[in-house]
């Protein structure tokens, strides 16, 4: 039982795999030309079936065809069929590999009137491979047969390139790899295309990577923000001139402010950290602590002169305290 295909076997198996991956497209570029694109296996369980590419082959009225073939390859029959179909086509037929044409989709390559590869494009060629499930006899049938398929395809690149079946065969059973210029010269392609300018591509796929179809305007920058503040919201609610006179009252001219910094700050109110200047002068000896009442310390805050009438009240509390402490040392 050789060559068994799954596909066959089990239905409805093969028409959802068409439905889920089509594996090519017919499209009319112009009037005298339809592009026919080829992206996938040939046959097998998701791959193409030559009954449904030769439906629409049938179908396309232009003098033209351009096959664009990216495929692994697949199943054999399936492959000679569409090679055969394309062949009979009154259609004018150029086959442009865009990728890879590896396997019988090398042989459905070679059915166009005119071959070109793409830069960097590949085409592999190798022996027929089958599956048998028997016995010995089941086995040596299958070598036979396989034998006749590789025969066949050996063939194809023979009408193409020159050569016997027997040089094919050699090439083949060593599954030869063919860049696009050794392609050329083997004689499988008729030319390379030049690799295109920058900017040069297809208006279909330079489309497909526009992101500006998508609102996509480009990396954002960042905008210089307004200088906003405070300062400008208290303008705003109060009026120039009275924000003005405020500024005024906090800062002080230019003649009082210190034009050296000082080796210590005083601070009114609670004590705090000093905060020194560091020059290179050495801070000058601090004058020696004169002897404080105790009393007098604790209410010396309130003697301050900020003519307030509690300071006035308690002024004389202040002297008499002081004196009769003296008094009293002296005493």
């Amino acid at each position: 039982m050789p060559f068994i295909d799954l596909p066959e076997r089990i239905p409805g198996l093969r028409a959802q795999a068409r439905e889920s991956r089509p594996w090519y497209r017919i499209t009319n570029q112009a009037a005298d030309e339809a592009e026919v694109m080829l992206y996938d296996e040939v046959g097998g369980w998701l791959g193409a079936t030559a009954d449904e590419f030769i439906n629409d082959l049938r179908g396309i009225t232009a003098p033209n065809i351009l096959l664009r073939v990216n495929s692994p390859g697949g199943q054999v029959y399936e492959g000679i069929a569409i090679a055969n179909a394309l062949r009979s086509h009154p259609a004018s037929v150029t086959v442009q590999v865009d990728g890879i044409a590896a396997s019988i989709a090398s042989v459905i390559a070679m059915a166009g009137d005119r071959v070109r590869m793409m830069p960097n494009a590949m085409i592999m060629v190798h022996d027929a491979s089958g599956l048998t499930v028997g016995n010995a006899a089941d086995h040596r049938e299958t070598a036979e047969l396989l034998d006749k398929i590789s025969g066949n395809i050996a063939d194809a690149y023979a009408a193409r390139a020159g050569g016997t079946r027997d040089e094919w065969r050699q090439v083949m059973v060593q599954e030869t790899w063919y860049t696009a210029e050794e392609a050329v010269a083997a004689g499988l392609a008729d030319e390379v295309v030049p690799t295109p300018k920058r900017g040069d591509g297809e208006p279909e796929m330079r489309q497909q990577f526009d992101l500006a179809a998508y609102g996509y305007q480009g990396p954002r920058r960042e905008q210089p923000k307004a200088e906003t503040g405070l300062t400008e919201d208290i303008r705003s609610l109060i009026g120039e001139e009275i924000a003005a006179q405020l500024r005024a009252a906090v800062t002080p001219p230019a003649e009082e402010q210190p034009a050296e910094p000082v080796a210590a700050v005083e601070h009114q109110g609670e004590p705090g950290p000093e905060l020194v200047a560091f020059t290179d002068e050495p801070a000058p000896e601090p004058p020696a602590a004169e002897p404080v009442d105790e009393w007098a310390a604790a209410v010396a805050r309130l003697t301050q002169d900020d003519a307030d009438g509690w300071s006035a009240s308690v002024s004389h509390l202040t002297g008499t305290t002081a004196s009769s402490s003296a008094a009293t040392e002296a005493a």
